[in-house]
């Protein structure tokens, strides 16, 4: 059973109990662990010169004493002792406080199933002896309303969100953005939804539970508000409502969300080239294929460009004649046949110069060609409110999706699309993504009926409750010459400033 261990000693003002602590470590446990490193937060009694008498007197080579050079907080201190077991090349990192709370007798307890593998965070609970311990009434009743409000909210089964005892695998921390949570006490709340939200495993070891005469620096009321405010906010991120970068993982990569919903962008496509004879399509960013493959199966043929090799391969597995390359640089001089139709759907949000993309699609077009497109509006209810509330908060999909690098509101898109050379016929406006968002609510009668509420509001009031526009525009630009009327490419139409 391998694997470098530290122990980690978070202190502040804990020179009464700071010797006793270190003191209870098992010796077996001193034996098997790299080193003992304790970080004292600007204590303003002699917590530093204790714990360096004890060392020397010991004469405890492994253990070691910092003293942070300005105050931290909980949060903070933890963030630095956790880059320090990183650096150090520690595989187990233990979180003991040096008040004497948690028992370093159960160390071992915390570090086994780390270094088997079998979980990434092991927190202690104290809940089955908490009285017993000494845990006030109060501290008791708030700690179970507490962590039952949260489960709720986070999708989770903890019997306790608020012990400080944990351990945790280097590799696992890692993978979250520990570094941008809070500096203040919830930043143990924080933690432990970004290890859900990963996937990462956590387990629970029961703790035995001792209230002495250590000084509590929680100030309780703002405590639990801050945990609840942070868990409501991890709920609303993962319904996609809001985004926090907390709970975005280094190994985050975007991926295309297919909305086959009824009033989605996709739907209106769908049912669009269902009253369609069968035609000749272009897909400008086809994804993997899925709007492709239904086209397909109502009779039309499709060619797709999609510059993610992944999803092409999945396009083509659909049966997508697929060109892999990116849609802004692609070389379409190897499409040689003519289409009736070009579809942008989530396309031109994506792109530098989409006037240029437009404007290369009508040469790929016969003469009565069309273009349907699909963009989200900037100028949506909710963003505006947010924007009101000095917030632009991206995402990882929707308006506000992290790799938009352009932003359209109805206005700015119909002038771009008539600046390209085309001639808007329809303008349709979509409603928020209820089903996304609410599934099991979409589900019943009543979420049916507030999604199409929310559809003919939508279509109503499109410039402010409009979630995307699907846009259909004709390819009609012509000009005269020698008494015939010739057709006027795209591409020929100077752009105008500002396009």
């Amino acid at each position: 059973m391998g694997g470098r261990i530290g122990i980690f000693v978070v202190t502040f003002n804990a020179a009464r109990h700071l010797c006793s602590t270190l003191e209870r470590i098992p010796s077996d446990v001193y034996e098997r662990v790299d080193e003992i490193y304790v970080f004292d937060d600007c204590s303003q009694d002699d917590t530093v010169l204790t714990g360096l008498g004890f060392k020397s007197e010991r004469g405890l080579e492994k253990l070691r004493i910092y003293a942070n050079t300005r105050n931290l907080r909980y949060g903070g201190n933890q963030k630095r002792g956790y880059l320090y077991a990183m650096d150090r090349g520690f595989d187990v990192v233990v979180l003991l406080h040096g008040d004497g709370q948690y028992a370093p007798e159960v160390i071992w307890q915390f570090v086994e199933p780390l270094l088997h593998g079998e979980a990434d965070l092991v927190m202690g609970t104290r809940i089955r002896g908490a009285l017993k311990g000494g845990m006030p009434l109060y501290k008791f009743v708030g700690n179970r309303i507490l962590t039952w409000l949260q489960n709720r909210m986070a999708g989770m089964t903890l019997s306790e969100f608020h012990s400080g005892y944990r351990a945790y695998r280097t590799d696992a921390l890692r993978k979250v953005r520990f570094l941008v949570n809070t500096d203040e006490w919830h930043f143990d709340t924080q933690i432990i939804l970004q290890f859900h939200n990963a996937g990462l495993r956590i387990r629970e070891t029961p703790i035995p539970t001792y209230y002495g005469n250590e000084i509590c620096h929680v100030n309780g009321l703002p405590y639990a508000w801050n945990c609840l405010r942070t868990t409501l906010g991890y709920r609303l991120h993962r319904m996609g409502l809001v985004y926090d970068n907390k709970y975005r993982l280094k190994t985050d990569s975007p991926s295309y969300e297919y909305r086959p919903y009824l009033h989605s962008s996709h739907a209106v496509i769908r049912e669009y080239f269902r009253r369609k004879p069968p035609a000749k399509v272009l897909e400008l960013g086809c994804a993997d294929g899925r709007l492709a493959a239904e086209l397909i199966e109502a009779g039309h043929s499709v060619v797709g460009i999609e510059g993610d090799p992944r999803a092409a391969a999945q396009a083509a597995d659909r049966g997508v004649a697929v060109l892999c390359a990116d849609p802004e640089t692609a070389n379409l001089s190897e499409l040689s046949q003519e289409f009736d139709t070009v579809v942008a759907a989530d396309v031109l949000e994506h792109l530098r110069n989409p006037a240029q993309v437009l404007a290369r699609a009508a040469r790929l077009l016969h003469a009565e060609g069309e273009v349907i497109l699909a963009v989200p509006n900037i100028a949506n209810l909710f963003v505006r409110l947010a924007l009101l509330a000095g917030r632009f908060p991206y995402g990882r999909r929707g308006i506000l999706d992290r790799t938009h690098v352009q932003f359209f509101t109805l206005r700015s898109i119909l002038e771009l699309v008539r600046e390209s050379g085309w001639k808007v016929r329809e303008v349709t406006a979509t409603p928020l993504p209820l089903p996304l968002v609410f599934p099991r609510l979409s589900a019943t009668v009543l979420g049916r009926t507030l999604h199409a509420l929310s559809a003919f509001l939508s279509r109503r009031f499109r410039r402010l409750l409009g979630y995307q526009f699907v846009i259909i525009a004709d390819k009609v630009a012509y000009r005269e010459e020698r008494g015939q009327l010739l057709e006027l490419r795209a591409g020929d139409v100077p752009a105008r400033a500002g396009v």
